[in-house]
């Protein structure tokens, strides 16, 4: 039997000798292999956090002691050693385990994890709560270095280093250095702190000295004047000005010297910063020489690493080839994301207008506040942003945008449901939020021809806040495109017993079910909507409509009264995502669960007609 056959928690680490353990690793990377190959999946990023990892499963009892992931698709490794090792084959499947933490899935996740830069701030509060409580036990926050570019990071940090809370804070560097020491002495007494005899010694110290109100005191005097002197000899770090003790960086693949590390900061009654540098990909040839590629993967060959070729053009790719051909002739245009020009499309124009590409790290408010600072000086800035990520900088879009009418246009990328990653990124909530800020124009192209069109008007032609909204992937059986800015509720198809109004790529089920229908003896039509704000108008009268979006508390409320108050003898119902955070699996298992599958429109659309009759 492996190893990785005896683990199931803290208990069973704990009986390893330092051998074992490291052939654990060993083991843990190639069933991450082997499993991700199948699933897709996160892997780059969990292939670099095992030692970490296995160190802090072995120190900490994570089913009691509290362990914070920053964003969490690098839990892989947590999740294996807690108890889910024979999910694995269902991982980010309909039914199957989680991407990211879930507390509902076993005790030892601690908080939903799925947007960066929050660990701290959660991890604070966990820490207040126990000491409120006048609990035992450990508080552990792990954040990467992306995580670290986001600014709630840093009121986190602030707040807890101010605090005393006893917990300590993961910074894992894969890829970026973050205020790091230089200089001999530095890089020396870095490997000194981190040895286990220092670490020993410094451990018995502070615990013959706390025992007497006499050696507390001269602790106390001793610390401050060591804290005197490193400030004079080395540069201080901004984690130590907030009120940390910092350990770093260290190697994150040593394990015996990580668990030596974590045992003494464990013993420490303040907050703790370890600095701890890790490679992305470790193990595996593929990820570590590409690690972008494997960070966010689909199926592939476990042993070229070749991955499944996409079968066309996705919206990504379609919204970054048109701003490449609008930047050619608009020298005022200028695109930001949020650490993806990969996975919004803008590599290309990042190639040829590097000038014009501002990539601001995960920092979504500063993004849509420096848009309308460019937009306010005479530039036409496009923020491409993942749908579940707008959501964060709601309060910059109402306050620094649309309040000054500026032309800022949003693209809204991965809108609607996103399949595999689940609650955390659904881009389902930003049809609702956006129709909130006055003037903002709100467009949903149904094709990759349509996206083509929609931009250089929302470019060149729009004034003040505009957004395009387009889901992940490809087009459906609907390919063309209707766009016509004085022409917003296009009509797919002609019906008298009812009609279907939807937007999107949803066209396609609505389509479908239209013909389901059809050959029922029943004819409904099939409207569009290229617009969803301002609200347009559904001028003809049907005896019954059904509303059908992809989003949740969207337009469909909305448009359902303007369609009752101007045509009362209508019967109105609405097909949308519900009220419920949707789970994670593939998108045609996800609209069967939501009731906005072909088959379940059409027996919805089919119940508003007999109920009218």
């Amino acid at each position: 039997m492996s190893i990785i056959e005896k683990i199931n928690g803290h208990g069973d680490l704990v009986q390893l000798d330092h051998q074992q353990r490291l052939a654990l690793c060993d083991e843990i990377r190639q069933f991450l292999i082997d499993h991700v190959s199948k699933t897709g999946g996160h892997l780059a990023s969990n292939l670099g956090v095992v030692e970490l990892t296995v160190a802090l499963e072995t120190v900490f009892n994570t089913e009691k002691d509290r362990l914070v992931f920053d964003v969490g698709h690098q839990a892989y490794v947590h999740k294996l050693l807690t108890g889910r090792r024979e999910e694995f084959d269902h991982l980010r499947q309909f039914g199957g385990i989680a991407g990211f933490p879930k507390p509902s899935e076993s005790d030892a996740d601690a908080f939903v994890a799925g947007h960066a830069s929050s660990s701290v701030s959660i991890a604070l509060g966990m820490a207040r709560a126990r000491t409120l409580q006048y609990q035992d036990h450990s508080i552990v926050a792990v954040m990467g270095d992306g995580a670290a570019t986001g600014g709630m990071a840093y009121e986190g940090l602030n707040d807890a280093g101010a605090s005393r809370e006893p917990m300590i804070v993961i910074l894992n560097d894969n890829e970026m250095s973050i205020d790091r020491n230089v200089g001999g002495l530095a890089k020396h007494l870095s490997r000194l702190r981190t040895k286990e005899r220092y670490l020993g010694m410094k451990h018995r110290y502070r615990h013959a000295l706390m025992g007497t109100a006499f050696g507390r005191n001269f602790y106390r005097l001793t610390s401050k004047i060591k804290n005197w002197v490193k400030r004079v000899v080395l540069p201080v770090t901004i984690f130590e000005n907030m009120g940390f003790t910092y350990y770093g960086p260290v190697d994150g693949h040593d394990l015996p010297g990580l668990i030596t590390l974590l045992k003494s900061c464990k013993e420490m009654n303040e907050p703790v910063l370890i600095h701890v540098m890790t490679q992305k990909g470790r193990g595996y040839t593929p990820a570590e020489e590409d690690p972008s590629k494997f960070h966010g993967v689909g199926r592939f060959d476990p042993e070229s690493g070749e991955t499944k070729k996409s079968d066309g053009k996705t919206f990504s790719d379609a919204f970054g080839q048109t701003m490449t051909l609008l930047a050619s002739e608009n020298k005022k245009l200028c695109a930001i994301t949020a650490a993806m020009p990969g996975g919004t499309g803008l590599l290309n124009f990042k190639k040829w207008y590097s000038d014009r590409l501002f990539d601001v790290g995960i920092a979504e408010e500063h993004a849509i506040s420096m848009a309308g600072g460019l937009a306010k000086q005479g530039m036409v800035p496009v923020v491409a942003l993942y749908s579940t990520f707008l959501q964060r900088s709601y309060d910059q879009i109402l306050q620094d945008i649309a309040m000054l009418k500026l032309h800022v246009v949003l693209a809204v990328d991965r809108a609607g449901l996103v399949g595999e990653d689940g609650e955390t990124h659904h881009g389902v909530f930003d049809v609702g939020f956006l129709r909130h800020a006055p003037g903002m124009t709100i467009l949903a192209p149904a094709s990759c021809l349509e996206l083509r069109h929609m931009f250089p008007w929302a470019i060149g032609e729009c004034t003040g806040p505009v957004a395009i909204r387009y889901p992940r992937g490809t087009d459906g059986v609907y390919t063309g495109s209707n766009w016509d800015p004085s022409q917003p509720v296009v009509c797919h198809r002609q019906g008298n017993d009812g009609a279907i109004v939807t937007y999107g790529t949803l066209v396609n089920q609505a389509m479908e079910a239209a013909e389901i229908l059809s050959r029922q003896g029943i004819e409904v039509a099939v409207l569009r909507l290229t617009q969803l704000n301002p609200l347009p108008e559904i001028l003809d009268s049907y005896p019954a409509v059904l509303i059908a979006e992809e989003a949740t508390a969207g337009i469909a409320e909305a448009l359902a009264a303007e369609i009752y108050a101007k045509h009362p003898n209508t019967a109105v119902a609405i097909a949308d995502l519900g009220k419920e955070y949707v789970t994670h699996g593939a998108v045609a298992q996800l609209y069967e669960l939501c009731g906005l599958n072909a088959e379940a429109l059409a027996e919805k659309m089919r119940g508003v007609i007999d109920h009218e009759n």
